[in-house]
């Protein structure tokens, strides 16, 4: 009888042991994501390391130890709330530079205006540029494209807070809106994209075309009319990725081929949100993005804070 329970124990350890040993670690799960070119999109970060911003940060910290992570895409609103009023700002210290403060993190971040910049001074948003090391930020809207292994990707930045009448017209909250022509801009992304013949392209504002939020209408109603028939005019735009509304959404309307991407909040998401015309895909999770790219495959996945993949969103040639 003993014999027998011995065997049944040894047995059952044998199980327990085999299982263990097959378990994927969360590193080996991201590693397997990995493409030529990889980078992260992040947005509405800003809240001083408080609700999930420093635990998603660490997060992001600990993939790109497994993902060769090239840089980082943050669409806006990187610093809660009122901006930042100059390149001194302690602000830039408790939002950004000791929360992002793993070494593989150290790499270049592209970032834009979203609207909490433009309730202080956006100059000091762009002028970081020549204090930090990887704070690469030309101008409010600006273009770059990142090859490796063959694929290349062409990120166009557009900043769309002056788009919005709604910003524009508020002087006393949003003094730098008014300032900014959005119809030379508009110009501008539209000979951008006259020549952009790169494998992949993507238009990253901070403010969603096409959202579910009970953020004013005419947000989404403005860039439908004056943002929107640039980025579909030449057929050459992949996604378009946004931020703002703090939850995921991915949505693709009729007789369009672009994905329409709303990026989670890095540090408090929203609580409620709802599918909408052309709704693919929503979630109220706090996190980030990823994007991995190769010749003929790009794909975007939605992370929680831990950085499991909610949602992946791919595109082939």
């Amino acid at each position: 009888m003993k014999n027998t329970l011995f065997s049944v124990i040894l047995a059952v350890a044998a199980i327990f042991t085999s299982c263990t040993q097959t378990q994927v670690s969360p590193e080996q799960t991201w590693k397997a994501l990995e493409k030529p070119l990889n980078f992260y999109v992040a947005n509405d970060l800003g809240r001083n390391g408080y609700y999930d911003q420093k635990p998603i940060a660490e997060t992001m910290g600990r993939m790109a130890e497994a993902i060769d992570i090239e840089f980082v895409v943050a669409a806006g609103d990187v610093h809660h709330f009122e901006g930042v009023q100059s390149v001194s700002d302690p602000l830039w210290m408790t939002n950004y530079e000791l929360i992002y403060s793993h070494p593989d993190l150290m790499i270049d971040w592209y970032p834009i205006c979203g609207n909490h910049e433009y309730r202080s001074n956006t100059d000091a948003v762009v002028a970081y540029s020549g204090v930090s090391a990887r704070w690469e930020m030309p101008a409010k809207y600006y273009t770059f494209v990142k090859e490796e292994d063959s694929v290349s990707v062409r990120i166009i930045m557009v900043d769309t807070t002056p788009i919005i009448d709604k910003y524009r017209e508020e002087t006393e909250k949003y003094a730098d809106a008014s300032k900014s022509d959005w119809r030379e801009q508009m110009e501008w992304l539209d000979g951008v994209l006259s020549e952009s013949d790169e494998d992949w392209v993507l238009v990253v504002g901070h403010h969603p075309v096409y959202a579910c939020t009970d953020k004013s209408e005419s947000e989404r109603t403005d860039l439908q009319q004056r943002l929107d028939p640039v980025i579909r005019k030449y057929g050459n735009v992949d996604m378009y990725i946004c931020g703002h509304i703090h939850t995921f959404q991915h949505i693709r309307k009729d007789g369009c081929d672009i994905d329409y991407v709303v990026n989670t909040s890095g540090s408090l998401s929203r609580e409620d949100v709802q599918p909408v015309d052309g709704t693919v895909f929503c979630s109220n999770k706090s996190g980030w993005s990823l994007v991995t790219a190769d010749k003929h495959e790009l794909d975007l996945y939605m992370l929680d804070k831990s950085g499991n993949v909610l949602h992946k969103i791919s595109r082939t040639k």
